[in-house]
């Protein structure tokens, strides 16, 4: 029998035991370094956290927009109390995030500017139909918003949610705000709004693209 058959083996067995200096073909010793892709858990981790913050901050300066836009149009109106205090909860929201930006330094999405524009557009676009259209706005994108914070929650609580506590605990407080707004946007007619459910969908269309692109960019 030939060196290559006798040792095939024993070589085969220290490959799998993860021996790093396994024997060749005819005794020589060969290197086998394992390969990587240069991904550690800490870089996934870092990545995923990334992700959240950039598009939580861009959420919540989005959100501060509308309210602008809704507060321009209706702010003088029954209405106006309304929209300024779930508007002074945003700014909180936005303040805490403009913070994390900071501390975990993570670059803000490019998309600023146009979100600037878009956020407010939205809010006096709907204002202009009516309280029950600023308040089908809010319900479509609070609800929006809440649903992304769940996922949000769900992801640092399966990856690792003592290292996330600080993060969930924001996530979760600001969850529970923005239902809050839904339901506020329910209790002020939201509901007989021109073509509510066509309205709902399509901001939340909108929602679900501007959460998409703002992640990435």
């Amino acid at each position: 029998m030939s060196c290559a058959g006798v040792s095939a083996a024993p070589s085969l067995w220290r490959l799998r035991m993860g021996a790093r200096w396994p024997l060749s073909a005819c005794g020589r010793r060969i290197s086998v370094r394992p390969r990587s892709s240069g991904t550690t858990l800490d870089d996934v981790s870092r990545a995923a956290v990334d992700r959240i913050i950039r598009v939580d901050h861009a959420g919540e300066y989005g959100a501060n927009r509308i309210y602008a836009g809704q507060m321009a149009v209706l702010g003088r109106t029954s209405v106006g109390p309304v929209i300024q205090k779930m508007w002074d909860q945003e700014k909180d929201h936005l303040k805490k995030f403009n913070e994390l930006v900071v501390a975990f330094r993570v670059r803000p999405t490019v998309l600023m500017p146009f979100w600037n524009v878009v956020g407010f557009a939205l809010g006096a676009g709907t204002a202009l139909l009516g309280k029950e259209g600023a308040m089908a706005c809010t319900v479509a994108v609070e609800e929006s918003i809440a649903h992304h914070y769940n996922n949000q929650i769900r992801t640092l609580m399966e990856e690792d949610p003592e290292r996330h506590q600080e993060l969930l605990q924001v996530i979760k407080q600001f969850r529970d705000e923005e239902l809050e707004h839904h339901d506020l946007g329910l209790e002020h007619d939201a509901e007989l709004a021109p073509a509510y459910t066509l309205l709902k969908s399509a901001i939340q269309a909108g929602c679900s693209a501007a959460i998409y692109l703002s992640e990435r960019f």
